[in-house]
């Protein structure tokens, strides 16, 4: 079969001949590849960075997608820990860690869309406490998982949604996604101003934006017992932040994580069926774009387009 396969973590992987993976358990599926997502997480399992990487070359890079099972069934499944990725023409899953889509889904919408609307709404899910009616501000608002944040939160209910990033020109876009508010992140004190007083950070940034952002927030905070919680998802901006102690004594800060570790897999599988549904449904808008497997050296190296890219047997 022809796969997409990493044969070194300093080069994109290259479409080429690669053995029939066979499933070995019973709970192993062998499927037809349909559709497979390009997501931030999959660039960093190929290129070794992601904090789960084994080093183990070759491997297949993909982390989900949506394929068909021999019994006829359209699913959706997950691939969190294996060498043997979705970027191919077959591919063995789990079907414990899989959800059968209805037969007029959209494949393609699917893969795009599932990865980056997990981040946010597995967050909101299963790590806090969210309710309808609180106020969050999404930090990296620009890309493609911030814009998704955007609409998950808003569609779980969130009352004022602020937006910060960094283009100008895709911050003007985020007002029809349901943000209320937008900022650049260059303008520190005007963010800190505009969300003093949200209740949940969704932060896609960490770094040295984070820590401008997290001071700037806490100082404009008019009821310092009012609880805030900051959820870091991502790490674009850096590996690490420098945060003044009093920062977290003088305020009710609570810092929590959200990712593969910190959310049990039984807990992320248990949200699959709902959200497969909500963007089957088209809750969600996705601007997905298919690209050949056999494209898939030159789909690695577009890592400027605002498009979700799907990678198509």
């Amino acid at each position: 079969m022809r796969a997409a396969v990493v044969t070194s973590f300093d080069t994109p992987p290259t479409c080429q001949d690669f053995p029939t993976p066979t499933p070995r358990t019973p709970d192993a599926a062998l499927v037809d590849v349909i559709a497979a997502g390009l997501h931030l997480r999959v660039r960093s399992q190929a290129n070794g960075s992601h904090y789960t990487s084994s080093g183990e070359l070759p491997l297949v890079p993909g982390i989900d997608g949506v394929g068909r099972a021999s019994d006829g069934t359209l699913r959706y499944f997950y691939l969190p820990d294996t060498t043997m990725g979705a970027m191919a023409e077959k591919t063995v899953i789990d079907l414990r860690r899989s959800v059968v889509l209805p037969e007029d889904c959209d494949p393609v919408l699917v893969a795009a869309g599932m990865n980056p609307a997990m981040a946010s709404w597995v967050a909101l899910r299963r790590r806090i406490d969210f309710e309808p009616g609180q106020r969050v501000l999404v930090l990296g608002a620009t890309g493609n998982s911030g814009r998704m944040a955007i609409q998950v939160a808003k569609h779980l209910g969130a009352a004022h949604l602020i937006a910060a990033g960094r283009s100008p020109e895709r911050l003007a876009t985020l007002t029809a996604l349901g943000a209320d508010t937008t900022v650049d992140l260059a303008d520190v004190e005007r963010l800190g101003e505009a969300a003093g007083d949200v209740d949940v950070v969704i932060d896609f940034l960490w770094g040295q934006p984070t820590a401008d952002a997290m001071v700037a927030v806490l100082k404009n905070r008019t009821d310092r017992g009012r609880p805030l919680t900051w959820i870091e998802i991502g790490s674009i901006a850096g590996p690490t932040i420098s945060l003044p102690s009093a920062a977290l004594r003088s305020t009710r800060l609570q810092i929590v994580g959200s990712g593969q570790g910190s959310v049990p897999t039984h807990d992320m599988l248990a949200e699959f069926p709902t959200l497969a549904t909500q963007i089957s449904r088209g809750t969600f808008e996705i601007d997905a774009r298919t690209v050949p497997l056999a494209d898939v050296e030159t789909a690695w190296k577009d890592t400027g387009s605002t498009q979700r890219l799907v990678i198509t047997p």
